[in-house]
């Protein structure tokens, strides 16, 4: 009877380091807009990293395996349903836009720093353009449907063969 509450009040603990592990990160910008030196930064940098792992390992005898496999069942069921569903009805349109949105920044990413060799100051170095670009990207992926999802990821498997069913 007094297991459920055990549970609840470890995996809420759980929960409260996680948030401290993704907290303490926002030390880094802290003490940047305070003026530390980089070593230091750097030196707080590999202290967070080092002690966000102890801290990891700390959540899971914390919360259990039980505990600690729900939380990854939550966090992956949410982010399961934001991947594109596999469907064969994107059209030729959809499909070009698509592959503009996905090329586009690729191309962008790789011919920037030959323009700004050759053509300095040609090109405005805002970063709302750069996360513009990167949200193209990851844009393109749901306009191009989970198809498009599996031949990205078949490239980084080896033994993945193209099989294309109009050929005979």
């Amino acid at each position: 009877m007094n297991a459920p509450h055990t549970a609840s009040w470890r995996f809420k603990l759980g929960i409260a380091i996680i948030g401290l592990m993704l907290g303490s990160w926002l030390m880094v910008p802290v003490a940047a807009a305070l003026d530390v030196p980089g070593s230091k930064i750097a030196a707080l940098t590999g202290v967070l990293f080092i002690s966000n792992k102890v801290l990891l390992i700390l959540v899971i005898a914390v919360m259990g395996k039980a505990g600690f496999q729900q939380l990854k069942r939550s966090v992956f069921g949410y982010v399961s349903g934001l991947v594109p569903a596999l469907d064969n009805d994107v059209g030729p349109v959809r499909h070009r836009i698509g592959i503009v949105m996905f090329c586009l920044p690729l191309l962008s990413a790789f011919l920037e720093p030959y323009i700004d060799t050759f053509w300095p100051g040609l090109r405005p170095n805002l970063w709302q353009v750069q996360v513009l670009g990167d949200v193209m990207l990851i844009g393109s992926f749901f306009v191009l449907g989970g198809n498009f999802w599996e031949k990205i990821h078949a490239l980084f498997i080896r033994t993945a063969r193209v099989s294309d069913a109009r050929t005979p």
